[in-house]
């Protein structure tokens, strides 16, 4: 006769989300970032933002921000090709204000809520490289201060 045990392990985390259900745990942070009142309501700001930016990224930003995300976020990023022109972060609100038949302050606040969550599952060097692949603007997005190089100025004595 063997002698089985049940081993259990507490989930593993990775920036307050949790592996065990990594999806339903993203959905629970954006509804409490962007105090929805239900989940189905935070899975469309989800699917709605991460498309929009999933026609923004290219390259090994795009791949290395899919492979933090959970399953269904990466595979709305993917699924989208991307744009032939990069939208100013002004403009990719306006962008998702449109497609979704919102205000540019509704598209604000579902971005700010999703990539908050986002900006949680990637790591700080990822969101670093994102950002400086995309037209200006993206960092308030994202949550970060928007630092711009200083610009020379000269000077006639």
């Amino acid at each position: 006769m063997t002698l089985q045990t049940e081993t259990t392990t507490a989930p593993a985390h990775h920036g307050g989300i949790t592996t065990a259900a990594p999806y339903a745990q993203m959905l629970e942070r954006v509804r409490y970032e962007g105090a929805y009142p239900t989940l189905e309501r935070a899975d469309e700001a989800v699917q709605s933002v991460l498309a929009a930016l999933g026609r923004q990224l290219v390259g090994d930003e795009r791949v290395d921000l899919a492979a933090r995300l959970p399953v269904e976020a990466a595979l709305v990023l993917t699924a989208q090709v991307p744009a032939v022109t990069s939208l100013t972060g002004w403009e990719f609100v306006k962008d998702l204000a449109q497609r979704t038949g919102s205000t540019p302050a509704s598209a604000r606040w579902n971005i700010g809520a999703v990539l908050a969550a986002v900006s949680q599952l990637a790591e700080p060097e990822i969101l670093d490289r994102i950002i400086n692949q995309l037209p200006s603007g993206y960092a308030l997005l994202f949550g970060k201060a928007e630092l711009h190089q200083p610009r020379h100025r000269t000077t006639s004595f």
